[in-house]
């Protein structure tokens, strides 16, 4: 009976450990899966197991945390629930220092040190003699060194029991003790206060879960990292058949709070929307100190504007450009390795063959696999590595992304200047990835031939990469610029149209001294209002040039002219044409005769209807000014009223009125019948104008 009581009390205890163990238990729950994007952020997975109630923590930095508090996810997914997210807060060091005696910044002298502590009962030692009192100043004299040499000391200066005013230098050999027990403490709170500034980088969240059994938790948050970089290498071939070989490779810094350990790593080319809120930040509000209400406002933060992209613009009526060599496949390979590998020194006992060498090292080149797979993520693009990556916190990593055959051509660019031309790839991206922008160099001839840098570029887009400078290439280019009379007149409802044109006539004088024959592009700007020849054609037209492609042959000098047309316009309305226009257009021969009678028919007619207009101003002054005489003499008849003259004065102004009266209606069936004379000859003129009409060249 006592053994099963012991063994009952012996499973009970058991049990009791087993929940104390399960509620107290505190693990690391890693990072599994890394998402980064090119704005600055970085996506972060953990994922792990828990068992009944446990604490999980993550490790973060100061900087992250702010991220973390506004994305934070946290999820268990079999049932449990999280009871609890905690992290250790940390005031500001400025607001803790507040809650000390001694006036102490962050940041303080020996000077401010001392004067901190006035009034304080301190002991001052100086040699042998130890010196009691209260601290009354610190101040900085000017000593005298010898005739011209100056310097500077600080003074101590306290007060004794007896009264008396006592004066040290801040030497070396000065020492001073605080007496002060309290305030002794006080000093060495805030050096411990100081140095734990420190270490207030580190930031532990610790989640709290509670359920019953296994179950795996999630979280997920976003976090600031640096951004991920892209570089890459174009490997061209010894044989002109071959295509490039493009390797890209991402450099990946990990400067979180901790190590990526066989984590899911992807990259993103694309910046989603992202900001900062500083919200592990402690904030306190001020009580006013005056009856007025004030309190403590946040600095508003102000968003970018979207940049806008434009690709290239080509003409519907330009030539499908030349279609490139063939891609070959890439030989099957073992995935991973480094651009170092094409490299290697080649260790065998045979002689070493350097024809051998390169092709072996082509190779190997092309044998080796991208460590990473594509896909498309609406704007956006996603490399997602085969592999799980481990790279230590504080450490960075050089991973490929790509490595595909891709159609290039090697030309000779040049976008005008002084400068030299450049050599060049004109690349088509067919890789079937997008590539982000970044870095490239170019291997040749098993050496190093040059280097830019390459904006992103979709699949299938066509792109001019330049690289070196062709020092076997001097391009000279003239300019000459003709303007022509006008060529072509047109005249339709009641508008003459004159055309003229000016001619720009362009060269390039292209010298090839090189052995080999040169593919040379030349940009040729874009210009509003300037039009290209039929018979010439551009292999390719962006937003801001023309490409021509011409064929520069050995030690020779090739000529390649460009003739453009602007043409100009000049809209005239029929209806305001003068005599003396009229006389210039046909002394220059712009207008023939018969147009000229046309014109000058149209021109008199506007000077008839000019010259009823003249008569109808006149009419229309006339009852303007017999209105006017009229109410002067309305008011001299009120102004009559009860005079001795009334009755005279009343007969000689009543006459006059009725002689206004018929002169006013005259007036007015005259200005009538003017104005109806006027509409039938505008309307002769609308007539004339609309059915003069012409179209015909110079």
């Amino acid at each position: 009976m006592l053994g099963k009581k012991l063994l009952s009390l012996a499973m009970a205890l058991t049990a009791l450990a087993v929940n104390a163990a399960e509620t107290t238990t505190v693990e690391k729950l890693p990072v599994r899966r890394v998402v980064l994007y090119k704005n600055g952020v970085g996506y972060f997975e953990h994922t792990g197991r828990v068992h009944g109630s446990q604490e999980l923590k993550i490790d973060f930095t100061s900087a992250q945390l702010n991220d973390v508090l506004k994305s934070l996810t946290v999820l268990d997914l079999n049932g449990g629930k999280i009871s609890g997210v905690g992290y250790n807060s940390v005031a500001p060091i400025a607001e803790q220092l507040k809650s000390l005696r001694l006036p102490l910044g962050e940041s303080t002298t020996l000077a401010g040190f001392l004067n901190a502590l006035r009034g304080t009962r301190v002991d001052v030692r100086s040699g042998g003699a130890i010196t009691s009192g209260r601290l009354l100043s610190v101040e900085e004299k000017i000593t005298h060194r010898g005739p011209e040499e100056t310097g500077k000391v600080l003074e101590l200066s306290l007060v004794t029991a007896a009264g008396e005013v006592r004066t040290f230098p801040l030497t070396s050999t000065l020492a001073v003790r605080v007496a002060d027990h309290d305030l002794n403490e006080e000093i060495s709170k805030y050096l411990s206060l100081v140095g734990s500034a420190r270490d207030q980088d580190m930031r532990q969240m610790d989640i709290s879960t509670s359920g019953a059994g296994d179950r795996n938790i999630f979280v997920s948050y976003i976090s600031e990292v640096p951004v991920w970089k892209s570089t890459y290498r174009i490997l061209l071939p010894t044989k002109a058949d071959d295509p490039p070989l493009l390797q890209g490779w991402a450099i990946v810094d990990n400067t979180v709070g901790e190590d990526w350990k066989d984590v899911e790593l992807s990259l993103v080319a694309g910046a989603p929307q992202s900001f900062i809120q500083e919200l592990s930040k402690p904030y306190y509000t001020r009580r006013p100190v005056i009856e007025l209400p004030e309190t403590a406002m946040l600095t508003p933060q102000t968003h970018e504007g979207t940049m806008e992209e434009q690709g290239d613009v080509v003409e519907a009526n330009a030539p499908a450009p030349p279609p490139p060599p063939p891609a070959a496949t890439p030989a099957p390979g073992a995935a991973g390795g480094a651009i170092g590998g094409m490299f290697k020194a080649q260790t065998s006992p045979r002689p070493l063959n350097i024809a051998i060498l390169k092709e072996e090292k082509e190779k190997a080149a092309a044998s080796l696999e991208a460590a990473a797979t594509g896909q498309e993520l609406g704007d956006l693009f996603q490399y997602d590595l085969k592999e799980k990556v481990t790279i230590l916190k504080n450490h960075s990593a050089l991973v490929p992304i790509i490595n595909s055959r891709i159609k290039a051509e090697k030309v000779t660019l040049w976008s005008g200047g002084e400068g030299h031309p450049l050599r060049a790839l004109w690349i088509t991206n067919s890789s079937g990835l997008t590539l982000d922008g970044g870095t490239f160099n170019i291997i040749e001839e098993n050496a190093f031939a040059g280097e830019g840098l390459i904006d992103p570029l979709k699949p299938e887009e066509r792109r001019l990469l330049s690289y070196a400078v062709d020092q076997a290439v001097r391009i000279e280019h003239k300019d000459k610029l003709e303007s022509r009379p006008i060529t072509h007149v047109k005249i339709a409802k009641g508008v003459m149209t004159q055309s003229s044109e000016q001619r720009d006539h362009q060269s390039y004088l292209i010298r090839n001294t090189d052995a080999q024959a040169r593919d040379v592009v030349i940009e040729h700007p874009v210009r509003s209002g300037w039009k290209l020849p039929d018979d010439l054609k551009p292999e390719e037209t962006s937003a801001s040039f023309y490409r021509f492609r011409i064929k520069a042959e050995p030690n020779k000098t090739t000529e390649f002219k460009v003739d453009e047309v602007q043409l100009l316009e000049r809209r005239i309305a029929l209806s305001n044409v003068t005599d003396d226009q009229v006389r210039i257009w046909f002394n220059d021969k712009t207008i023939k005769p018969e147009l000229e009678q046309a014109l000058r028919k149209i021109i008199q007619q506007k000077n008839q209807i000019s010259g009823i207009d003249q008569q109808m101003q006149g009419k229309q002054s006339q009852i303007n000014s017999i209105n006017q005489d009229q109410q002067r003499l309305r008011e001299n008849m009120k102004a009559l009223k009860g005079s001795a003259e009334e009755k005279t004065l009343l007969q000689r102004y009543t006459r006059e009125l009725n002689d206004q009266e018929d002169k006013l209606q005259s007036t007015r069936t005259e200005l009538e019948k003017l104005t109806a004379e006027r509409s039938e000859g505008q309307r002769q003129l609308d007539q004339m104008l609309q059915e003069l009409s012409l179209d015909e060249s110079i």
